[in-house]
């Protein structure tokens, strides 16, 4: 059975197992300690995954998520990012 997993992540919200091109990357740079949408990977850091849907995102938000997986406060700035992410 892990074989299978080798190449999924995991979402935080809802906790399926997905590839990694069907998530979104939530990334706290190591240098700067800023968070980003980290969509192509460029980002070294902390990181975090998630559905593509607005229900694993708002499940996230209102549980805390970044504070917990990426320990540092939630900005608004990336609430929005993270929606219009899912308009795209």
């Amino acid at each position: 059975m892990k074989e299978d997993r080798k190449f999924l992540r995991q979402c935080a919200a809802c906790k399926s197992y997905k590839q990694k091109e069907d998530l979104i990357r939530i990334t706290k740079d190591y240098k700067t300690e800023k968070i980003h949408i980290n969509l192509g990977n460029e980002i070294n850091g902390r990181s975090v995954y998630l559905c593509k849907s607005e229900e694993c995102i708002n499940k996230f938000l209102s549980k805390k998520g970044i504070e917990h997986y990426l320990k540092t406060k939630t900005t608004e700035n990336i609430k929005e990012k993270l929606y219009t992410v899912l308009k795209k």
